[in-house]
């Protein structure tokens, strides 16, 4: 399941590829937009930052920005950078595997084999949808708000 952080992180990302080319996010704005506690806001900004998903520049004129494009930045990895292994429990991971405790055979566990099945179909999804795809989903209006609120600030600052 999804934890707060990671969705969090994506409704970040999600705001960041509205903007302009050399346009840079503050926290608070991001944070504003997307009903995002400020403070674990930083916490998970700092995450994607090590994970190499978005730059940031401190001082006037700072902000966050997405590393690459939104085109090439891949929902699969934001979530393993914020929340770890996408397999829903630990004996189906591929890459932080564990044996539950109380597993008496790995291979004929019936749990595990749905549970990988459940982990290969979320990783299809998650390894081939990129922000951009997911800025452009208008179901819901959350990103559709964010995209707005964010155009509309951008050519109001422009005005002035």
């Amino acid at each position: 399941m999804l934890t707060a952080k990671g969705k969090y992180g994506l409704k970040a990302l999600a705001y960041l590829s509205t903007l302009e080319p050399g346009e840079k996010g503050r926290a608070t704005a991001i944070a504003k937009a997307g009903n995002i506690p400020k403070k674990f806001l930083d916490v998970i900004l700092g995450e994607l930052r090590k994970a190499g998903v978005v730059y940031t520049k401190k001082g006037p004129g700072g902000g966050y920005t997405l590393a690459r494009a939104a085109g090439d930045i891949k929902i699969g990895h934001v979530i393993r950078a914020i929340d770890g292994p996408l397999a829903p429990i630990a004996c189906a991971s591929r890459t932080a595997y564990q044996r539950c405790p109380d597993c008496k055979s790995v291979k004929a566990c019936a749990v595990r084999f749905t549970m990988t099945k459940v982990r290969d179909a979320m990783c299809d999804v998650l390894d081939r949808m990129t922000i951009a795809d997911m800025a452009t989903i208008s179901e819901g209006g959350n990103v559709t708000v964010m995209v707005s609120r964010s155009r509309a600030s951008a050519s109001h600052r422009k005005r002035r």
